[in-house]
């Protein structure tokens, strides 16, 4: 069994490239051009040495102790959220902006949910001193305010997605017309494994870094290059795709993927793709989509915006349908119950996203002393404003 896309940008049934005939020239161009730049060594000597200097690379690997005691597992936090913007999505934006400079690209448009991947593209757009725009859904913004002042900030322009459910769906949606519209001089960076070949293969490789460090920490850790279980939360999935890259052929690992189940999986507000979820197109690719018996998607709900997607990336589709990686479902409560108990247990305040992944520990079952390897994707700084209607519920007693 294959986990790799193959050559017509397929990960078994799902991929693919479902595009208008408008945008065939742009994603063609990238799909014959993308591996033979990333290859170039000046590519990827500038690439590591912006990842070095610029993003803070590696990320640490933390043995969390009192997490692991209290759960009877050796737990190790790959903390992606110490990254420059604190979250994995600058990994794939530095790749991607210097991608679109070789392709000749003076415009660069984006679309973001939680804010993270918009904060980063306008990062690198401002580091390169190239035009950025930034789609992000109305509701989005509203709760990622701190984000959309740090784009703002960093000279992008953030349009606001009115249509649907005002999330990222609707971002994306927005951020494909743009690019119809402006074929010529734009570069659409997708923040996740999600769109037309050969987005989902490239967002995956430039992720990859993330499980390429794992491999050489581990082995300084615990004298082997692997972990017994990989934990990551599932969105579109592009800190999932990079934490689970390299161990994909290695069937000594379990891979588990986390979704957002919102107020409950059949409560009608829920993002649990793998349950919900049957074969469909969305965003350029054949993917698991959350859709009615006549093809119409339905609308997620999750408290975190970077899950509040109603699919998920063609390669995770491919996982999860084949029995490589198992899908756990996580409610709201569950995830805001996570997020205080590691910022308590650890000094460590999760996005809500990650929180997703800290929650499947209670639904997860392992042997004692087992390893498990949990991607925290990003830091809990953006989310403040929804975990401060719960401070009361969960304040120490006085």
């Amino acid at each position: 069994m294959s986990y790799s896309v193959d050559a017509r940008g397929y990960y078994g049934k799902f991929g693919g490239a479902y595009i208008p005939e408008m945008l065939f020239p742009n994603v063609e161009e990238l799909r014959t051009r993308y591996l033979e730049i990333m290859h170039e060594e000046s590519f990827q000597r500038e690439f590591k040495k912006l990842l070095k200097d610029y993003v803070g690379r590696p990320s640490p690997l933390y043995l969390a102790e009192r997490l692991s005691e209290k759960v009877g597992a050796q737990v190790y936090l790959k903390r992606e959220d110490l990254n420059h913007t604190g979250a994995h999505k600058i990994n794939n934006t530095v790749g991607q902006i210097l991608m679109a400079q070789r392709l000749g690209k003076t415009r660069i448009i984006a679309e973001t949910g939680a804010g993270q991947h918009g904060v980063a593209t306008a990062t690198v757009c401002a580091l390169k001193g190239i035009e950025c725009i930034v789609y992000m859904g109305a509701v989005d913004i509203e709760r990622q305010a701190p984000n959309v002042s740090r784009m703002k900030m960093l000279g992008a322009e953030v349009r606001p997605a009115n249509s649907g459910s005002k999330t990222l769906k609707d971002a994306t949606n927005e951020a494909i017309r743009d690019w119809i519209n402006n074929p010529q001089d734009t570069h659409y960076i997708i923040g996740s494994v999600v769109g037309p070949h050969p987005y989902p293969d490239m967002v995956s490789r430039f992720q990859s870094v993330i499980s390429e460090e794992c491999q050489w920490q581990l082995n300084e850790k615990i004298g082997r290059s692997h972990p017994d279980i990989i934990v990551a939360c599932v969105g579109g999935g592009s800190n999932a795709a990079g934490i689970y890259y390299h161990y994909l052929d290695n069937p000594k690992v379990r891979l588990v993927a986390v979704e957002a189940a919102g107020l409950g999986i059949h409560s009608g507000e829920s993002a649990a793709t793998s349950v919900l979820g049957s074969a469909g197109i969305i965003h350029g690719s054949k993917t698991l989509l959350m859709q009615t018996a006549d093809g119409q998607i339905v609308e997620p709900y999750s408290i975190s915006a970077g899950l509040d997607y109603p699919g998920i990336g063609p390669l995770h589709a491919h996982l999860i349908d084949t029995g490589r990686a198992e899908a756990i479902s996580i409610t709201d409560d569950e995830a805001i119950h996570a997020s205080f108990e590691l910022s308590r247990s650890e000094g460590i305040i999760p996005a809500l996203e990650s929180a997703h992944a800290f929650a499947a520990l209670d639904k997860l079952s392992y042997q004692p002393n087992e390893v498990i390897l949990i991607n925290l994707s990003g830091r809990g700084d953006k989310d403040l404003s929804t975990f401060i209607k719960y401070l009361d519920r969960y304040a120490p007693n006085q």
